[in-house]
């Protein structure tokens, strides 16, 4: 059976005693990394991005949200209702669905 290399080196530092010490230079890069980002303030934060998009005009009263057609970029489906008049927004990516009315 083969072996994926995140895998091996849990596999490896398993032997090594404590993994604690391993991951915390994992977390340690991901926290300087986000800090850095953050300091940038020419770039948009997520929650920008996403407010950017225009509310989804929808048909039906319920509408599933995958986050992207393509299932690795997406997220779980949710099933959201649009009863209310002001537009429904994800839970899991923030976008915004309102019902179109015939009239």
């Amino acid at each position: 059976m083969a072996c994926s290399g995140v895998l091996k080196t849990l596999i490896r530092s398993s032997y090594l005693g404590s993994t604690t010490r391993n991951f915390s230079l994992v977390s340690n890069q991901f926290s300087n990394h986000t800090a850095e980002w953050m300091q940038d303030t020419s770039k948009k934060s997520p929650m920008e991005l996403i407010n950017e998009v225009p509310p989804i005009k929808v048909e039906g009263r319920i509408v599933a949200c995958e986050g992207d057609n393509n299932p690795a970029l997406g997220h779980p489906i949710e099933f959201i209702c649009l009863d209310l008049k002001e537009p429904a927004v994800c839970k899991y990516c923030g976008l915004r669905y309102v019902q179109e009315h015939h009239h």
